[in-house]
């Protein structure tokens, strides 16, 4: 199991509507495009929230086939769109993980 996580820190205001963006459309857009099976969407605790709050949401997949498929065709797209849409009210970062069995 392979989990693509994607950490963002989200400035507070646009704190709420980026929070329904993700929820309504970007996760089930990342869902739809067949490369992950389900995703978790949760707020980091006991950061420094003077400026806004941090969230990340996992994607998961079987195979790492997977992942390195939604690289190649979808990500470029999607991170082009979350800079056009938030600009710099959103610093994101992602990386990969593998479940230790």
């Amino acid at each position: 199991m392979y989990i693509y996580n994607v950490t963002t820190f989200v400035h507070w205001g646009i704190h709420e509507s980026w929070v329904k963006w993700m929820q309504e459309k970007r996760i089930p857009a990342v869902i739809a495009t067949g490369c992950f099976d389900r995703a978790q969407f949760v707020k980091l605790l006991d950061t420094d929230e003077t400026e806004g709050l941090t969230y990340a949401v996992q994607y998961f997949c079987g195979a790492k086939d997977d992942y390195l498929r939604y690289v190649d065709v979808h990500d470029a797209a999607f991170k082009q769109e979350g800079h056009e849409r938030w600009g710099e009210y959103c610093i994101a970062f992602s990386s990969l993980m593998e479940l230790v069995k």
